[in-house]
């Protein structure tokens, strides 16, 4: 019997995979370039081969339609004009995002910044709630902040998705290591399933496709990016050629073949 997370869940992945934007940069970076307008970004998007999104309350409540695709409430915030940008605070409670309609809950926890003791506190919270209503969790586990001195080391890596998951989170996102022996590490040792973060924006489509698809070796379970595709020149276009690779295992050269030469 299907109970209420298992339900969301579905709506979140796809045959327990993930295809995720997050669009949450409104409130730490302002409008930036390609989330000018959110609505026209998601509407376009949406039938591309993405299982979630990743957006702010308000968003949400706006929304002109609902989207065809898994909602995922973000309840962390901070600014980049604050005095301190690492430290996210909670936004919105679980109930409300309930209320609004999410799918799952996602919260932002910068490991290593000198806020942490705070930040870990809101994220046991938080899953206590999750648990509460049964609704999943999705926890941005990033080494950053003033003791991290190498945030793609795979130890610090492992230490952090390894946190999430021991307070509860369903799913953990973290950045990914840089190549697929050493973030297996990082999967071995969680015991719930990983998603990767895209980091700053990729150079070449090459790159984008190479990432997921380590990732995705490694023992991921799909992708979360952003920039990679909302700051893309054909969003529509990377997120088919990713979706390929995470639901139909395709090799990252076949696919980038059909990006740059499409069949006509």
């Amino acid at each position: 019997m299907a109970i209420g997370r298992q339900i969301r869940l579905s709506r979140i992945l796809n045959d327990g995979k993930m295809l995720c934007i997050p669009m949450d940069h409104g409130i730490t970076n302002g409008p930036i370039p390609g989330l000018e307008n959110v609505y026209d970004f998601i509407y376009r998007c949406e039938k591309s081969g993405v299982t979630s999104i990743i957006i702010n309350k308000g968003i949400i409540k706006a929304l002109p339609r609902p989207p065809t695709v898994g909602l995922i409430a973000h309840l962390s915030a901070s600014t980049s004009l604050g005095p301190s940008p690492n430290k996210k605070v909670q936004m919105g409670s679980v109930e409300d995002a309930i209320r609004l309609g999410a799918d799952g809950i996602s919260v932002h926890i910068n490991i290593g910044a000198k806020e942490e003791p705070e930040m870990l506190q809101k994220l046991g919270t938080i899953s206590d709630t999750c648990n509460e209503w049964n609704v999943p969790l999705i926890a941005m586990m990033y080494p950053r902040g003033e003791n991290i001195k190498d945030p793609y080391n795979v130890d610090i890596v492992s230490h952090v998705a390894r946190i999430g998951a021991e307070a509860g989170a369903d799913i953990v996102k973290t950045v990914y290591t840089g190549d697929r022996n050493s973030f297996k590490r990082v999967v071995r040792t969680c015991p719930v399933p990983i998603v990767i973060a895209g980091g700053p924006k990729a150079t070449t489509d090459k790159d984008i496709l190479e990432m997921c698809d380590g990732a995705m070796h490694a023992g991921a379970i799909g992708v979360t990016f952003g920039r990679n595709i909302f700051q893309h020149k054909n969003p529509p276009q990377i997120l088919t050629a990713l979706s390929r690779i995470i639901f139909n295992k395709e090799k990252p050269k076949e696919v980038l073949r059909n990006i740059v030469s499409p069949k006509k």
